[in-house]
């Protein structure tokens, strides 16, 4: 009788722990759930809160005529699209090397054609780093050509460390800034604006 008790002892002993552990690893699953759960929501609201290639550009003061001619051109809600982009942004002194008036002249109406094939020039279908950009010339022995949303094309190239960028008139831009982070895309920022044919 007492063994029949201390097998039952045991039996309840073993019953209450097995319980214990499944309840333990229900706790588990259910705070790795949450953990897995709760880094996808972060990393989607991380993603909604970096702003577009746009947003970027108008909290950056260095982009404001950028940001002016991009309104200007009607283009603020395709540069606001999933995209992604990759643009070749002129900061406000690659505007200022330009001949006097002429930025002045692109941002009025009757030249929103002409402003709009100037913009869409500095824009590339897809998302490239500074490091794809600098493979992409090696692997092509120095010179890579990069077809532009305008439908012209860029030419780039290495001087030293940095990446340049040649139009079709041979007029030459460096890229002085890389992967500036959009949520539909990427900005590289050059030092001249680069023209169209």
């Amino acid at each position: 009788m007492r063994t029949r008790n201390l097998m039952i002892a045991f039996a309840m002993t073993g019953f209450i722990f097995s319980t214990a552990c499944a309840d333990t690893k229900k706790e588990n699953v259910h705070n790795e759930t949450e953990k897995v759960t709760s880094d996808d929501v972060t990393e989607k609201e991380a993603v909604k809160k970096t702003p577009t290639i746009v947003g970027v550009a108008a909290a950056n003061e260095d982009f404001s005529t950028l940001v002016a001619a991009v309104k200007a051109a009607g283009l603020v809600e395709t540069l606001s699209a999933d995209g992604p982009f990759t643009v070749f942004a002129p900061v406000n002194a690659a505007f200022d090397k330009l001949p006097e008036g002429t930025v002045a002249g692109l941002l009025k109406p009757e030249s929103k054609d002409a402003l709009t094939s100037l913009l869409t020039y500095h824009v590339v279908t897809g998302k490239f780093m500074a490091a794809d950009v600098v493979k992409a010339i090696n692997d092509n022995n120095g010179t890579f050509s990069i077809p532009t949303v305008q439908g012209g094309n860029l030419i780039a190239s290495m001087s030293g460390d940095n990446v340049i960028l040649t139009d079709e008139s041979g007029n030459v831009s460096t890229i002085i800034m890389t992967d500036v982070a959009a949520s539909n895309g990427v900005i590289h920022a050059i030092d001249s604006v680069v023209m169209p044919k």
